[in-house]
């Protein structure tokens, strides 16, 4: 006996508990069928080579259960556990277990047994301990499942599968799915080619049964939703054989940098003859485009700023006038932050910003600071057209931003035409002309378009370009607080990208 402040294999369990006695007899601790029921969204991407190496033999054919002796395989699906070793009645079975092996199946007498796992070469430090019970003729997979640790997602605990491993018939193929992946929600796992779900509502420590045609197939794993939609984070490609029986263990994290490991989802397919078959090919998901923004500072009286996107400093210093190129983004939605520059602590605007996978987007600074404004400080986000206009047209797009302007038209001098009627302050709209030269005016607005002119300007459009022009800045600086006269900002979206 060991003395009783000494820590040994009975008393070390990291912080896990002590398993009770888990009874085999006659079924499996979550069953088989075409999946549990739950519900979720999944997000995130998924990745992983679904690879493992076996654990405990090179045996080939499934070891036939008899009256007296069970079919036993152990799966290390912890993905921040170390190699472990699995002791049966005081017996090392199989040592030096590596996350993602699938061993042989091991013939185990009917009846009950005491089962340890302990960290590899490390016999005190035991992560499970407790009996487990098989019966006759029958043939089972434990499991180890979830994490160590205080602040585990799904706490560690094996779990244990009855498998049904007889023969499914020449032409079909039986597949079992255990989800295992402790920060994934429930997931259903669905054809690429169809749509179809093989397995709805799939939660942790849940698995489900399902027999297909022999042949190849793309499956993707998404967030459970009612119509077996939800986002993709993983696809494979599968190849049933004919008479054959896989088990596909879902391990890993979807999110491995906010957790304990760095252990990225992955797919492992066993077949029923035991160690890993041969491992699906993931086949990555595509990555959506980012957004491409930029920003555009037209406040008149603001000094110039950083901006600031999820704590991290994207722009800095930037004046009055600037417009920036157009920095990816992440789909979703962002915090941003508009602060002085070299001030973190005086912000002029903090808000969530919500964008979109392959959308190119202006944030304009606009208005003004202080109690007296014309027009309050905010950013104008505007969704940018970019698409080509032919290589014989420009698209021009107008935004006004001049806080003691009123509303605008906008003309031509040869002909007074108009291009933009009645733009109001934080107002934008696009229109496409002929590639050439041209001198526009800005004008007062009127029901005519005849108003008086405050500002000419001449521009030279190239065909296939797109161009953003900020009416910025004050009509009468002398009266406002910054002397900031009215200028227009233009900018070559097509060339700044």
């Amino acid at each position: 006996m060991t003395d009783s402040t000494t820590p040994t294999r009975r008393t070390v369990l990291i912080g896990l508990g002590t398993a009770g006695a888990l009874s085999l007899a006659g079924c499996a601790s979550n069953g088989d069928g075409g999946g549990g029921d739950g519900s979720g969204d999944g997000d995130g991407s998924g990745n992983g080579d679904g690879s493992g190496d076996g654990g405990g033999g090179t045996t080939t054919d499934t070891p036939t259960p008899t009256p007296s002796s069970a079919a036993v395989r152990v799966v290390h699906g912890s993905p921040n556990a170390p190699n472990v070793d699995v002791w049966v009645d005081g017996n090392a079975v199989l040592e030096d277990v590596p996350f993602g092996a699938v061993s042989d199946y091991l013939d185990l007498p009917a009846g009950s047994h005491a089962v340890e796992i302990t960290a590899a070469g490390d016999p005190d430090t035991v992560v499970f301990s407790g009996d487990v019970t098989v019966a006759g003729d029958t043939a089972y997979t434990i499991v180890a499942t979830g994490e160590i640790g205080d602040e585990a997602d799904e706490p560690f605990s094996p779990v244990i599968l009855e498998d049904d491993n007889a023969d499914p018939g020449g032409d079909t193929a039986r597949l079992q799915l255990l989800h295992a992946s402790p920060d994934a929600p429930a997931v259903d796992v669905t054809l690429a080619s169809s749509g179809d779900a093989l397995f709805d509502g799939v939660a942790f420590g849940e698995s489900g049964t399902v027999e297909v045609p022999a042949g190849s197939y793309t499956v993707q794993v998404r967030g459970d939703t009612e119509g077996n939609d939800g986002d993709v984070v993983a696809e494979y490609d599968l190849a049933l054989e004919g008479g054959t029986v896989y088990t596909g263990f879902a391990v890993g994290y979807l999110s491995p940098d906010d957790e304990p490991a760095d252990t990225p989802f992955a797919l492992l397919v066993a077949t029923s003859e035991g160690g890993v078959g041969p491992a699906p090919t993931p086949t990555p998901t595509p990555t959506p485009d980012p957004a491409m923004v930029r920003v555009i500072h037209a406040s008149p009286n603001a000094p110039n700023v950083d901006v600031w996107v999820d704590g991290n400093a994207v722009l800095e210093d930037v004046p009055f006038g600037a417009v920036s190129g157009y920095l990816d983004l992440p789909a979703g939605s962002h915090a941003v932050e508009i602060a002085a520059a070299g001030d973190p602590d005086t912000v002029v605007f903090s808000g969530d910003v919500t964008v979109e996978a392959g959308t190119a987007y202006s944030v304009v600074a606009t208005g003004e600071l202080g109690d007296g404004a014309d027009e309050p400080f905010a950013p104008l986000i505007l969704t940018d057209d970019n698409a080509d206009p032919g290589s014989d047209t420009a698209r021009v797009r107008l935004v006004h931003a001049s806080p003691d302007a009123p509303a605008v038209d906008v003309t031509l001098a040869s002909s007074g035409d108009a291009l933009f009627d009645g733009v109001a302050f934080g107002e934008s709209g696009y229109v496409e002309v002929p590639a050439g030269d041209y001198t526009i005016d800005v004008r007062g607005d009127t029901a005519s378009n005849d108003g008086d002119v405050v500002a000419s300007y001449d521009l030279s459009l190239a065909g296939g370009e797109v161009y953003t022009g900020v009416a910025a800045g004050y009509l009468s600086p002398d009266d406002e607080p910054a002397d900031t006269p009215f200028d227009l900002l233009l900018a070559q979206d097509t060339g700044s990208m």
